[in-house]
């Protein structure tokens, strides 16, 4: 069973559900230590104090806020544990909402929220069942690591989920990132239609979901560690210097999606080449006041 991070319970009104919260995901990435080149030692980073010029132990350090540069107030774990938050050990439940209602950019990592012990069973399962009868998510309030978070619960397999959560104000306006106003045409937004009912998928089981990069990074590694040369990265497309419109990007692309599911459909779209640039027009030469004379043929003897 995954480690727990955190012990507490979810407050829904007047009912209290215990609980155990373990991650809900694994890191399968490769990791790389630091090493020096040289002689292939490790690097590590050492904790020195900046005044003492020392290392310290980690039972020395604490959490300090910098006022300014000679005023640091020093906070303990224990007074952030202390805060009088009602929140400090629960999961607070503040309101519902429907799942499309919320900007998939607010939510963060995710966890399993397990029942703690047969005390918490039955309304474990009240408020799992409730949520997926309502197809509706919770969205509670929490303190974790000296910080109030805002969270959303939703059930997963019968497992109640909590995704941490973004407040408000930590998402960013994209209005200084948006494209100039362009024009549409009916066709090109259908063109794009049609290539999405040929992309989509019911789940993300299909070979193109995997991690390459990890897969491509773990055979570097298998041919160092044989000692032979590791695969070739595959030459990178070359400009072929012609402009594809959107209405032929999008015909084409349409073609390709059929053609990886086996329906040669034998369409292709048409390609117009680039504009080229006008070159600069010289002024006429001035006319020089000798001309040259041809070079008269040679007599025979």
């Amino acid at each position: 069973m995954p480690r727990t991070i955190w012990s507490g319970a979810i407050s829904f009104g007047l009912v209290t559900v215990p609980i155990h919260v373990v991650s809900a995901t694994e890191d399968h990435s490769i990791h790389f230590h630091r090493v020096h080149l040289e002689d292939m030692a490790r690097v590590r980073t050492r904790k020195v104090c900046e005044l003492e010029d020392r290392e310290v132990a980690t039972s020395e350090i604490g959490k300090g806020y910098e006022i300014s540069r000679d005023n640091v107030i020093p906070i303990s774990n224990e007074e952030l544990r202390d805060l009088p938050l009602p929140t400090a050990k629960s999961i607070e439940i503040v309101a519902f909402m429907p799942w499309e209602a919320i900007d998939p950019l607010r939510i963060g990592d995710g966890y399993y929220l397990a029942p703690d012990g047969q005390v918490a069973a039955k309304p474990y399962k009240l408020l799992g069942q409730a949520l997926e009868r309502s197809s509706r998510v919770a969205v509670a309030r929490y303190a974790w690591s000296g910080r109030e978070r805002l969270g959303l619960l939703r059930v997963r397999d019968e497992a109640i989920v909590l995704h941490a959560m973004r407040w408000p104000d930590e998402i960013r306006d994209p209005s200084t990132l948006l494209p100039p106003p362009v024009e549409l045409t009916d066709e090109e937004i259908d063109g794009a239609l049609a290539l999405m009912d040929t992309m989509t998928r019911d789940d993300l089981d299909a070979p193109e979901f995997r991690d390459t990069y990890t897969e491509a990074v773990a055979e570097l590694i298998e041919a160092k560690r044989e000692h032979r040369q590791p695969p070739a990265a595959p030459e990178p497309a070359a400009e072929s210097g012609q402009l594809v419109d959107l209405m032929a990007a999008l015909q084409q692309s349409v073609s390709k999606a059929k053609q990886s599911r086996g329906e040669d459909t034998g369409e292709h779209a048409e390609v117009h080449e680039m504009p080229k640039k006008r070159a600069a027009k010289k002024a006429p030469a001035k006319k020089t006041a000798a001309k040259k004379t041809a070079r008269k043929p040679r007599k025979s003897a």
